[in-house]
Order: C-alpha cells, then structure tokens, then sequence
C-alpha cells in the first residue's frame, strides 16, 4: 500500500523537486548559452538583451526590472537599436539594488515587444534570471516608454501573474482589456500634448477603466500622472526631482480643468513598493486576452488548456473556510485549480461553491504533480501538489 503524503513529505518533495530544477537548468548547455550571450531564440526570431547587475541583493534576492525601449515600425533596424541602447541607461540611475535588463524588441514593428513569440521569451527571461542571477520572482517588474509603453499594455496582463507590478508611459494600449491587472498594479504616464493616437486621452481613459474595475472587483491598484507642458518626452526617470502634473485627470478630460500638482513621478520608486502575492484571495481572468505562443496553461493558481481563448473566470480562495468560490460572472464551465499546504489545509475537506451548486471533496498530495508545477513555472513559489478540474456542469 502506497503512503499518502502529508504535509512534511510535501515539504521536502518540494525542496528537492525545486532543487533538482535549478542543477538540470544550471546544466543545460542552451540555458548557459543564452545566459553567456545574453540573447534567446524562438522559432525565427532572438531576443538579445543588455543587463546590468545594481547593487546588493535583498533578503530573498534581487530585484528585476525589464525595460522595453521606444522605437517600433521601422524598414531597418536602426531606430530601433538606438532606442534599445538608449534604456540601457534610461531607468537603471533610479535603481539602486536589481537585476536591470533591457530586451530589444524581436521584430521592427510597432509592437515591437508583443510580437506573439515576444511571450515565451519573457518566460524564458525571467526563469533564466531567477536561477542564475539570484532574482526574487516577486519582485519582477516591466516598465516602458513609447514603444515600450504599448509593450507594457501588451505584455503585462498576459503575463500579470509574473509581475509584482508595471508602469506604462507614453505609450497607447490598442484596446487591450483591463481585467487581467486585479492583482498587480499599474502606474500611467503621458504628456498633455501627445496628441498623437490621442494618447494624452486614452491613457486617462484606461485609468477610468481601471477605477470601475477596482470598485467592482477590489484590487486593481493603479495610479496616472499627466505631465504639465509635455509632449511624447517627459520625465518619469528623474532621479531626485518632483515634476508637474495634472491635479484631476478626469477634470481635464471632461472640461479641459487644468489643476495642477508637484509629485515623484519616477518610475522604478513606484515599482519597487510592490511585492508579488503568488497566491492571490481572488483571481480574475479574461481568457480572451492570453499570451499567443506562451506555453505555460495557468494563471496563478488556476488553469486551462491553451486553446480555451473566450470566456471570463472569477474564482476566490477562503481559507478560513477552505473553500474555492466560483463568482457568478464567470462564464468557463471547466477549469483546473492548482493547489498547496500554502493556500489551504489538504487534508480537511475542501469545499467548491459555484453559481450552480455546492462540492465537497477530499485531495491527495501528489509527487508527480510538484515535479510538474515546478518545470512548468521555473518559479518556487508556483509548486502545486493537487491539480482538481472543476466542471460547472458536474456540480
């Protein structure tokens, strides 16, 4: 008779599961490679990237920042590798302890850093940094500018789950959904005359979205600086000066009011206040708006197959109660949770309360599981020992 495992044997698998991941990744002559030319490839296309290594590492490591440079639509690459070079310097004064990388756009197209293999290289990135140079994976943060900018709308609510927090200036977000940054915020930055693709306005804009989001969902942190007499240039990289900006954004959408207040507008002080929460209370996902290429099949700790593209899932953990709590707004009949001994006791009963009725079931910690989960992820703090799909349908 096989022993079920309980919550130290978990602990240990684990451990070594995560342990065994980072020898067989150290290892690999591709990762190393990668690493040493600092350049990944995918299909038909690479993405090189500068790094810099700033200062101490925190108590868990360090900090990574992943700077998208300006640029974008260009018949030679030239713009565009004047603007990578660039925002090798752009935001790295204000960072004064992180892993400081800036990627060059895959392809010169407008959205340079959201072409649809851009997605699993960030994984990739991000997974390679954590391993060899000591990043704590809930401090890993995208800013951009310009170019940059509309890669931070792209790539960011794909891949919020990764982020402990962004920040978007001058950019335009091309209609992309709000709903997926419930739980990591976003700060905005636009000049008031950059008046190209009325992105003065639909930055604004987006923070209305995010405000109505916040009251209806809670999360949704988020905040918007106008910049007073700017255009496509301003500055959210200042590293000791409070700039001028607009006093009621919303005011001057509305009415032109023009208002005015001094603040810090620096972008790498506004990121590094935030640390990931892997295990969110409440997940929010629009599943219309996933990463195209991207192999990993969950957000946080719920999951579905990649070729589930519609539908929209709300789904909270109660851990006073161990209970999972489907919302009534969502509209996938089937999905998976992923779950640990950090998000709820497994060997109490856990309860699945849905809109069309009520489950009790009882898991078993499975080794299998945690190996997968951690290759998945290439992140400890995604380590799952019970995957359950829950089917709407059946309950």
């Amino acid at each position: 008779m096989v022993q079920k495992m309980n919550v130290s044997d978990w602990k240990v698998a684990r451990q070594e599961a995560w342990d065994n991941y980072v020898a067989e990744v150290k290892n690999d002559p591709v990762r190393k490679e990668e690493v040493e030319k600092q350049e990944m490839k995918y299909g038909e296309v690479t993405m090189r990237y500068g790094l810099k290594v700033i200062g101490e590492p925190g108590e868990n490591g360090y900090p990574l920042f992943v700077a998208m440079h300006g640029g974008g639509y260009g018949e030679t690459p030239d713009m565009n590798n004047r603007q990578w070079e660039h925002m090798g310097i752009y935001y790295a004064e204000s960072v004064k302890s992180g892993v400081y990388v800036n990627p060059r756009g895959v392809r010169d197209t407008w959205d340079t850093h959201g072409n649809p293999e851009s997605f699993p290289l960030y994984d990739r990135l991000v997974e390679n940094m954590i391993v060899f140079y000591n990043v704590d994976p809930n401090k890993v943060y995208f800013l951009g500018f310009s170019a940059g900018g509309d890669g931070v709308y792209i790539v960011s609510p794909r891949m919020a789950d990764r982020l402990a927090a962004t920040h978007m200036s001058a950019g335009h977000h091309n209609g992309t959904s709000v709903w997926n940054l419930r739980n990591t915020p976003i700060q905005l930055q636009v000049g008031i005359n950059d008046k190209a693709f009325d992105r003065h306005k639909v930055t604004v804009e987006y923070q209305k979205k995010m405000d109505e989001m916040e009251k209806k969902y809670g999360g949704y942190v988020h905040n918007a600086f106008v910049h007073l007499d700017k255009g496509h240039n301003f500055f959210d990289n200042h590293p000791t000066e409070d700039q001028r900006v607009l006093a009621n954004n919303y005011a001057w959408l509305e009415d032109e009011t023009m208002s005015e207040r001094v603040t810090d507008t620096n972008a790498v002080r506004f990121l590094q206040q935030f640390t990931r929460n892997p295990i969110p209370e409440r997940i929010v996902w629009d599943l219309t708006n996933r990463a195209p290429l991207r192999d990993v099949e969950s957000f946080y700790w719920v999951k579905a197959p990649k070729d589930v593209t519609e539908g929209f899932l709300v789904v909270d953990l109660d851990k006073k109660d161990n209970s999972i709590i489907v919302n009534a707004n969502t509209t996938v009949s089937k999905f998976t949770v992923l779950l640990n001994d950090d998000m709820l006791d497994l060997d109490r009963k856990i309860h699945i309360i849905t809109p069309t009725g009520e489950k009790t079931i009882l898991v078993e910690r499975n080794e299998e599981t945690i190996k997968k989960t951690t290759k998945e992820r290439g992140d400890y703090n995604y380590q799952f020992s019970v995957e359950y799909e829950v089917d709407l349908y059946s309950i």
